[in-house]
């Protein structure tokens, strides 16, 4: 009897098999027709197969030490994703696109940036009330310090490069995204997320050296002049400005000797399309090494080795990017919908302690809601009346389009991690011990987090599709108003299916016969080939034997006659 062996490996595997297999058979169905995130298939497949369902896939088997080895492997698999979506992103952006969009992209990655955390904060702030088992005193009202909620508003407010794709590709953005606003909005995305350390760090050394509501500043551990000199030598200094300083060497040199390389006729072609994705591997190990934000330097490497757009000409019509893109896409869903904390989102329903579950059901729904809504289009606006986006963003339409697709993903769980593993290694007692606010802060931050992201998942990946629905509705509901009709809507999809089969059936009739007379034809106009020699023949019959010596012995005799 042959031995089953169902180990980790082999189960991860064949999850990841069917999944990708069943869903490239209709890739192009539900991505190019229906308008569904790929994303949200991917997250969908990993609940139901995670340990809170189906239980084939088992994150904490996989690793050893527990939940916290799970968030590590998390935390470095969201890393490795990232830094290569940046990369990418900075590599098919225009030659100088940072350099020309400068005014627009400085307004959104500065006061854009800090309206969105601010906005996200005070939303954090008015909505999530603890629970009575942890309101703590001193806290007024049992509301969470403002703190705590700029710490848990510094994770969502970077755009997600991976969500940020579906609507800067593809045919629907090729039909409604001019494409200086889908540039634009793949700038912000990618450099947002590199750009999240200092508005996180910010706030944990506060909380660190100053506490919540101020409890520590008078304690002797430093207080808020440690916690600006952390800031602003430790992470402005060393983690962001090494990181850029390092994108920009790496890049300029990586482009420099890729150049000479192809000129030289050294580098082959499947190298040359997979370099990005090289390059952003080595800078996710340099910086990891010396702790600089990798994802950050990723993005800017990017921009220089694409700054001639050299490379963006050269691999634009490679579908080698694109399909790494696609499979960390569904890798990263997929193990996202298997660690994400399912019962901490309804305590009163699965029995989760109130520790870990400070929050009830439909206080994270309002705060999605709020922050799905609110979080960036205020901010918006705001630079667009101000003429600080133009010319990418040429309307109010265009603004509201820019300031609704802000989706919340992979960077937050990135920076949710971040400052999970910091509040658990750096904020302790005189005991050495993690201190009371920062296990609250810890519970909270987790669960705000997690739900945010995977609401916002579920929001954009069906956005285009409702829009599509309600379009198609409006249109058969009141004909009289003759909605704008594009070709790439469900309606016409439905109406035009069938004529699609028929014009395939009868191309392929066609074919049929035009084959059929092509044979015809070379059957009757065959040239005639070399006549076949006698004594290459096979004599079939018996009896045709004396014919057959008979008319040889003549043919000898003629050749006799005739040589003498």
């Amino acid at each position: 009897m042959p031995n089953v062996h169902t180990s980790n490996f082999n189960v991860a595997c064949a999850v990841f098999g069917i999944f990708a297999t069943l869903f490239a058979l209709v890739s192009y169905l539900i991505k190019e027709r229906l308008f569904i995130s790929e994303s949200l298939i991917a997250l969908v497949v990993g609940v139901i197969a995670g340990p809170h369902v189906g239980g084939f896939i088992e994150p904490s088997a996989w690793v050893r030490g527990g939940a916290a080895e799970v968030r590590r492997t998390t935390l470095d698999f969201t890393r490795i994703v990232l830094s290569i979506q940046v990369m990418l992103a900075g590599v098919q952006l225009p030659a100088k696109f940072t350099k020309h969009a400068r005014r627009p992209l400085g307004a959104v990655l500065g006061p854009g940036m800090v309206g969105m955390w601010v906005t996200s904060s005070l939303l954090i702030w008015a909505i999530c009330v603890p629970t009575q088992s942890q309101q703590l005193e001193g806290r007024g009202g049992g509301r969470m310090p403002f703190l705590h909620a700029m710490a848990i508003g510094a994770c969502v407010t970077p755009t997600d490069p991976v969500l940020a794709v579906t609507v800067i590709k593809g045919r629907w953005a090729d039909l409604h995204v001019p494409n200086r606003l889908s540039q634009l909005i793949s700038a912000e995305s990618g450099a947002n997320d590199g750009l999240g350390y200092p508005f996180l760090f910010l706030v944990l050394y506060l909380i660190k050296y100053v506490g919540g509501n101020g409890q520590f500043a008078g304690s002797g551990s430093g207080g808020a002049g440690e916690a600006m000199k952390m800031f602003f030598g430790e992470n402005v200094g060393f983690v962001v400005l090494l990181s850029v300083a390092w994108g920009i060497v790496v890049g300029y040199l990586a482009r420099k000797a890729l150049t000479y390389s192809h000129m030289l006729g050294y580098i082959d072609r499947e190298s040359l399309f997979a370099f990005s994705v090289i390059l952003s591997v080595l800078i996710v190990g340099t910086c990891g090494m010396v702790g600089s934000d990798d994802i950050l330097a990723c993005f800017v490497a990017g921009n220089v080795l694409s700054w001639d757009d050299w490379l963006r000409k050269h691999t634009v019509k490679d579908s080698f990017e694109p399909t790494i893109d696609v499979l960390l896409n569904w890798a990263i869903f997929i193990w996202l919908g298997a660690v994400c904390p399912w019962r901490s989102f309804a305590p009163s329903a699965t029995g989760v302690d109130r520790t870990s579950a400070p929050l009830s059901l439909w206080r994270l729904a309002c705060l999605v809601i709020s922050i799905l809504t609110l979080r960036r289009i205020p901010s918006i606006f705001a630079l667009h009346k101000l003429g600080l986006l133009r010319p990418n963003v040429g309307s109010l339409r265009e603004a509201f389009f820019m300031g609704y697709f802000g989706p919340i993903g992979v960077s937050a769980i990135f920076y949710l991690h971040i400052g999970l593993e910091y509040l658990q290694t750096e904020i302790r007692d005189i005991d050495a011990r993690v201190r009371d606010d920062a296990t609250d802060l810890y519970y909270l931050m987790e669960v705000c987090v997690w739900f945010t992201v995977v609401s916002s998942v579920i929001v954009f990946g069906l956005s285009i599709f409702a829009y599509s629905i309600v379009v198609y509705a409006v249109y058969h509901v009141h004909p009289r108003k003759r909605v704008q009709e594009h070709p790439y809507r469900i309606g016409h999809f439905i109406r035009h299916l069938a004529d699609t089969l028929e014009h395939n059936r009868r191309i392929k009739m066609l074919a049929d016969e035009e084959k059929a007379l092509k044979e015809e034809w070379l059957l009757h106009h065959k040239w005639p080939g070399r006549v076949e020699p006698m004594f290459r023949r096979t004599r079939v019959e018996d009896g045709d034997s004396d014919q057959t010596g008979l008319e040889s012995s003549q043919t000898s005799r003629r050749v006799a006659v005739h040589d003498g």
